[in-house]
């Protein structure tokens, strides 16, 4: 028994002397470091608190020479350099606070041990010990600058060892005749470091805030442009099995125009019926998915003024007079101006076309009511130019509900078809949406976001 008793006592006493090897180390890495952290200029005052500090290191030296030469009996060639040391303490700790606070605590240590023999030979009495009015300030101020950009237990260990030091100064050395200051400096040292906490906690949740504001706009853009995407393949995937069911109706049909046809002409007709019904088919399965995955919202501005049914014909440019008389209804005095020789364009350009007026003219009804509004279309040979300007709201804006993306989804319709879009206020209080879309026949390939081949 007693053996394993002394091997009991024996492991206790391994584990013991590991957690104290272990909690030194980590006061090494935290406090024996030249690890720079400057302190940041402040928002508002910029580098006013650094000019605060250095004329405060100027006071605490010239207070601190005195002090320690008239009142604590020490000469010059001492007292000086301990001064200047403290002074110097609250500067560094604007750039490196913990070797700061390390210069400060050899500099009170110092300048304790030299006016404590003074204070035992009697040269001085009544000297305020071990902390001076002076180094007390300086320690406080090099505390708080070092709470404010370290860690939160680096600051609670240089405030114990601070601690530490004015119990065995006052406590366990002494000196006789003095004004004990240790139970102040602790109060005071104590205070600083939880305002530093305090303080450093607020600014890096101030911070982390703003972090995920970004993140969360970010990502807000970036759905809002992936349902934009989603949408415009749904209508182009509308226009494409429109195109698909003719094809296959006329084939259909085509054997029946022709008196007599050929058994190979009848095959390859037939062919090409299948594959397009095969096509079709395929092409109404995906669609079935992104409309079940991302319906269409109400509040956009249509021929119903409702919203879109997610079965109805895609809109073109032939049915823009139904859209501009609904905006009419709904409080906007809108005026067309349409140039140049109506051309034919492809499906997906209408459609386009017609998706960018919608928008902007909803961006109006909404963010500028009772304004007037121009339409400008203009063909060229090149394609179709579109323009949207309004004037000045005359009525009262309401808050809007919305996230503000609708300028991203238009940008998203005309760079698919290789065109592009401005968008930016005018010099008289409105807005203006200009874009260009191409009369190609087919628009750009754009890779998809997800890293999957698009239909």
């Amino acid at each position: 028994m007693p053996r394993v008793g002394h091997v009991t006592e024996t492991g206790t006493q391994h584990a013991f002397a590991s957690r104290v090897r272990r909690w030194l180390r980590v006061l090494r890495d935290d406090l024996w470091t030249l690890r720079a952290d400057p302190l940041p200029p402040s928002v508002w005052l910029r580098w006013l608190p650094h000019g605060v500090l250095c004329l405060a290191a100027l006071g605490i030296t010239l207070g601190e020479t005195a002090q320690l030469q008239d009142n604590g009996g020490l000469v010059l060639g001492l007292a000086f350099p301990v001064a200047i040391a403290q002074g110097g303490a609250v500067v560094l700790a604007m750039w490196r606070p913990v070797p700061a606070w390390w210069l400060s605590m050899a500099a009170t240590v110092v300048g304790a041990l030299a006016v404590r023999q003074r204070l035992l030979s009697g040269d001085a009495q009544d000297f305020t010990w071990p902390w001076t009015s002076a180094g007390l300030i300086a320690h406080l101020l090099v505390l708080l600058l070092l709470a404010l950009r370290v860690p939160t237990r680096v600051s609670a260990e240089a405030l114990a060892l601070s601690v530490l030091v004015t119990y065995v100064l006052q406590g366990l050395l002494g000196a006789p005749g003095s004004v004990r200051t240790g139970v102040l400096a602790v109060s005071l040292f104590a205070i600083a470091v939880v305002l530093g906490m305090a303080l450093r906690g607020r600014r890096e949740a101030r911070a982390e805030l703003g972090r995920q504001s970004t993140i969360t706009a970010e990502e807000r853009a970036r759905r809002t442009v992936l349902e934009e995407r989603s949408r415009i393949a749904r209508e182009l995937h509308d226009v494409v099995a429109h195109h698909m069911s003719v094809i296959s109706i006329q084939a259909q049909v085509a054997p029946h125009l022709v008196e007599n046809p050929p058994q190979e002409l009848k095959e390859n007709l037939e062919g090409i019926r299948q594959n397009a019904l095969e096509a079709l088919t395929e092409l109404r399965r995906v669609l079935g998915v992104l409309r079940s995955e991302h319906p269409d919202g109400p509040g956009s501005l249509d021929e119903a003024g409702t919203g879109a049914a997610p079965h109805t014909p895609q809109p073109t440019l032939d049915r823009l007079d139904v859209l501009i008389e609904n905006t009419r209804a709904a409080g906007l005095d809108v005026v067309t101006d349409i140039r140049g020789e109506v051309h034919q364009y492809p499906t997906g350009v209408e459609l386009s076309a017609y998706r960018i007026i919608q928008e902007a003219l909803s961006n109006a009804l909404r963010h500028a009511p009772g304004s007037e509004v121009r339409v400008e279309i203009s063909h060229d040979f090149h394609g179709l130019h579109l323009g949207v300007v309004n004037s000045r709201p005359q009525q009262t804006v309401p808050p809007s509900p919305g996230a503000g993306h609708g300028l991203l989804g238009m940008r998203e319709r005309a760079m698919m078809l290789g065109g592009h879009l401005t968008a930016a206020p005018t010099q008289q209080g409105g807005f203006a949406v200009s874009a260009f879309l191409p009369r190609g026949e087919t628009p750009p390939t754009v890779p998809s976001m997800t890293g999957e081949p698009t239909a």
